[in-house]
């Protein structure tokens, strides 16, 4: 096992594969309807199809992990992805990138699963959450210079370029995997393939009331960010004239919001427990959606607002993850690779319907944008309400 700070940021580096492979190039989505002669719905699907296929992955690479280990699933998983990377860089059309972007996630999914999975082998349940507050606060680096680096790229080379970034990483990545992390996996599962134990593992799963207690907030918070992620670009550089080189520091402002909330939740977990922070963020998520309604409707349409928004709701995410994360999991020391699978999984199909909503409600004007982050934050604080009395029990 390597040193605690190699293994923090081992862990920090599968974690970003996910947001790099969505942020580096959504500087270039707008771009590619032009390229291909294609709608923004279908072009939503390049974003929307790879994290449908992310989630659906996750039900298969948590049992996988928890049968024959940790390692050989990550290193097999960064097979797939750089091999799924360099066909998106040769893509010759719309069809073919849509392909290769659910490959894509196919291996990303293995990095970030595993990674939470390693937290919880590694780590007690109250140490995990503020582990994974750490992991948070260095992941946050991705998507605040992935979309700056992509913007820089997709002006001087084109929208190829951000793949071909994408492949270099992952390779560097997997031989540092290769060299400097064991096995963590100490109670294989011979029976987690096995799909009468396949099917009891996740009927378990979803029969925990304390499950249920953060992955649903979990996956409306992941949800309130992805609204941002999937329609932002459109609106800042088509409707509100952001100039293609400077979205990226439009997206990494919000995203210092999500810095600035891990670290808070680092402050607050120690303090308060997992359970109260919680009950704490998610109610600002609902804030925020609702003053950037308000403020779209009021008339103010414009780039700062829309900036300003996205890091307020980044911001309170940054308190909710870690501790959906971790509570979701803590209860299951034996299916842990599973748990995380079907937390990954409920997160990212909430993720695909709103990417899909997003793109297929854009109507040239700023408020289908604010009107979907309001309603997702209401929701989210009303499930953290309606379940506070589960969480209690997770940790």
């Amino acid at each position: 096992m390597p040193a605690p700070a190699v293994l923090l940021g081992l862990i920090a580096a599968c974690m970003m594969l996910q947001p790099l492979s969505t942020d580096m190039y959504l500087a270039s989505l707008p771009h590619l309807a032009s390229y291909f002669q294609a709608s923004p719905a279908m072009v939503q699907l390049t974003l929307s199809g790879f994290v449908i296929a992310f989630g659906t992955a996750q039900l298969i690479v948590g049992p996988l992990s928890d049968r024959y280990g940790r390692r050989p699933v990550l290193l097999g998983g960064f097979g797939v992805y750089i091999a799924a990377s360099i066909s998106c860089a040769a893509a010759p059309t719309m069809a073919m990138l849509i392909a290769g972007r659910f490959v894509q996630a196919l291996g990303a999914c293995s990095a970030v699963l595993i990674a939470r999975a390693l937290v919880r082998d590694v780590y007690a349940p109250a140490e995990g959450g503020r582990v994974l507050a750490q992991v948070s606060s260095l992941l946050a680096a991705a998507p605040i210079l992935g979309p700056i680096l992509g913007g820089y790229l997709q002006v001087a080379f084109g929208w190829r370029a951000a793949f071909v970034a994408l492949t270099l990483f992952a390779v560097l990545l997997a031989f540092a995997v290769w060299r400097l992390l064991g096995e963590t996996n100490a109670h294989k599962d011979p029976n987690a393939l096995r799909p009468a134990g396949l099917v009891a593992n996740y009927a378990f799963i979803l029969r925990s009331p304390t499950f249920w207690a953060y992955a649903a907030p979990g996956a409306l918070s992941y949800g309130s960010i992805f609204v941002f992620i999937s329609g932002s670009s459109v609106v800042l550089i088509r409707v509100l004239g952001v100039a293609t080189q400077y979205y990226g520091y439009c997206f990494a402002f919000g995203v210092v919001g999500y810095l600035l909330g891990t670290i808070v939740c680092r402050r607050l977990i120690r303090r308060f427990g997992v359970e109260r922070t919680l009950g704490w963020g998610a109610p600002g998520s609902a804030a925020a959606g609702v003053l950037f309604a308000l403020l779209i409707v009021a008339g103010l349409s414009h780039w700062t607002t829309v900036v300003g928004a996205q890091f307020l709701v980044m911001f309170a995410h940054g308190i909710n993850f870690p501790c959906v994360q971790t509570g979701a999991i803590a209860p299951f020391p034996r299916q842990a690779g599973a748990a995380a699978g079907l937390l990954g999984f409920l997160m990212m199909t909430l993720a695909f319907a709103l990417g899909t909503w997003v793109g297929a409600s854009h109507d040239g004007t700023v408020h289908p944008l604010a009107f979907t982050s309001a309603a997702v934050g209401i929701a989210l604080a009303a499930s953290a309400r309606a379940l506070a009395r589960f969480r209690s029990l997770a940790l």
